[in-house]
């Protein structure tokens, strides 16, 4: 095999080819995620947008792990349950890391109602106090309880989004009892006939609120942060659902947690 020779550092390097210019870049216009024919007629001022990390403990019977969240069911048989990862560390553990690491807004959540896996996010919480939010299973009676041991937010959606609609009293209920502020609304969907229609119930049942702008808007007045899932693609390493993401995007008013993604505007 021949030696390439090296360049000479001591003479200048010649400057690179100017950049085409980009067919994307153009004072008189902007890329919009809706096509021409879809695109909303309100006019919204450009928007910066940050992504940051935030971690994730999902737990299922007391043990981390990483699941195809479409395939969690009700029953107890788990045949049809899907496991990317399973972890031999302890959620507590997890949270422990993460608060050395000074990773903020976490969440914990409990994939099924068995005491292990409430043991375990209590535990987590204990371990990481005011660093991580907590969901699943979350309602008026036990919200209260997960804030005193810890946690800084509540992620609910079951106990809102029932029997397909959405329990306005209840969510008033709720936001009466905690805080708007300390309130995350979990808007996980699935596609049904080209709409986003919020998914409930381990993600099996499909409720009546589609995801729009004046559902982002009016949800928005009572929660502290939207966590959506794209139940479609979630779990099964297909990316993310940009058009679902380019959605949430455009419309939502306050942070939200899509997928692996945070979009939070900066002022």
């Amino acid at each position: 095999m021949g030696t390439r020779a090296l360049p000479n550092l001591r003479s200048p390097l010649p400057s690179p080819p100017p950049p085409a210019p980009s067919p994307l870049r153009n004072d008189r216009w902007r890329i919009s995620p809706f096509p021409s024919s879809t695109r909303p007629p309100r006019r919204l001022p450009p928007i910066s947008c940050a992504v940051r990390f935030r971690p994730c403990i999902d737990i299922h019977k007391g043990k981390v792990k990483q699941i195809v969240g479409s395939t969690l069911r009700d029953s107890t048989e788990d045949a049809s349950l899907i496991t990317n990862f399973e972890s031999d560390k302890s959620p507590e553990e997890f949270a422990s890391l993460y608060k050395q690491d000074g990773l903020t807004g976490g969440h914990v959540i409990m994939l099924g109602a068995d005491a292990a896996s409430q043991s375990a996010a209590r535990q987590a919480l204990r371990a990481y106090p005011g660093g991580l939010q907590v969901g699943g299973g979350i309602n008026s009676e036990n919200a209260m309880s997960y804030l005193e041991e810890g946690a800084s937010h509540v992620i609910v959606t079951s106990y809102v989004f029932s029997d397909g609609q959405m329990d306005l009293e209840r969510l008033k209920h709720l936001v009466h009892m905690i805080g708007k502020q300390r309130l995350i609304l979990d808007l996980s969907c699935r596609n049904k006939k080209g709409k986003y229609a919020i998914v409930t119930d381990r993600w099996q049942k499909f409720s009546d609120v589609f995801l729009n702008e004046q559902t982002l808007e009016f949800l928005a007045t009572y929660a502290d942060e939207f966590l959506v899932h794209g139940v479609d693609v979630e779990g099964k390493r297909l990316g993310i659902d940009e058009e679902l993401v380019a959605l949430l995007g455009y419309y939502s008013p306050i942070h939200l947690f899509v997928e692996s993604l945070i979009l939070e505007t900066v002022s």
